[in-house]
């Protein structure tokens, strides 16, 4: 793995490591920068700043919904449209990048090839179509139900789904994404989940929770489906299970609504 010799001069600083893991995932005009290495020390760190991130869109939604009195289809694709948006579309190449790799037939060195080709496929403009509308009907959901903090839930949590595939895959070298995987050990992912678990129970109790383990199990799939097909993972496989880790959350949360 090459290192990162820009910075290297640089001393570890948590503070700018955790500004500049939130440059590097949002577009917020905050500018700091940090070389990878120190960075991903706190790749277990990145859902508590999506806490951040859900809070501002929660705050879009609930604009949209309860003062602006759009309907909650509409709401919710905001919210999406505000969450792709504020995130700089980062994981969007992930979902189609994967798909395009898992659709084609061959050995795991004919899919990786395919995964990291810069031209999509069918196969990516499907799954990130379908995974999209999903999403938005989760969205449209839970507002249904009015539990308009699950939009913070699942943007926390779809973190959490990222950790999940992080912990369970070997990297794929040389790659940002084996920096994320390489951090992620089972101790700090056991004290990162445990504590986005606790915050979700605080803002929705069981349904919070519940919505936790189904980003949990988002990585666990997303993991697998890698291990069979790639061997390794990178960074596209990291941001499908992002994004398929928020879906999973609003989809167990939107379930545990109707049953609690």
């Amino acid at each position: 793995m090459e290192e990162d010799n820009y910075f290297e001069d640089e001393e570890f600083s948590p503070f700018k490591s955790i500004l500049g893991l939130l440059t590097f995932s949002t577009i917020l005009p905050i500018n700091v920068f940090t070389s990878i290495e120190y960075m991903t020390k706190l790749t277990w760190f990145w859902p508590f700043l999506h806490l951040f991130i859900g809070f501002l869109a929660a705050f879009c939604g609930y604009v949209s919904f309860e003062i602006l009195h759009l309907n909650s289809f509409f709401t919710a694709t905001i919210v999406y449209a505000f969450l792709m948006l504020i995130t700089g579309y980062n994981h969007l190449d992930g979902v189609m990048d994967m798909a395009d790799g898992v659709m084609v037939h061959g050995d795991a060195d004919k899919k990786i090839k395919v995964m990291k080709d810069s031209s999509v496929g069918a196969g990516g403009m499907a799954t990130l179509f379908i995974v999209a509308s999903l999403t938005i009907g989760g969205f449209y959901n839970i507002l249904d139900y009015n539990f308009i903090l699950g939009i913070v839930i699942c943007e926390m949590s779809a973190k959490t789904s990222l950790l999940t595939t992080a912990l369970l895959s070997k990297p794929l070298t040389p790659g940002i994404g084996s920096y994320f995987i390489n951090e992620t050990n089972p101790l700090n992912y056991i004290a990162s989940t445990l504590i986005v678990a606790l915050i979700s129970y605080l803002l929705g109790g069981i349904v919070g929770v519940v919505g936790v383990v189904g980003a949990m199990v988002s990585g666990m799939l997303i993991a697998l489906i890698a291990k069979r097909n790639f061997i390794l993972a990178n960074g596209d496989v990291l941001g499908m299970s992002n994004e398929v880790g928020r879906l999973f959350s609003l989809f167990a949360m939107t379930i545990s609504l109707f049953f609690l």
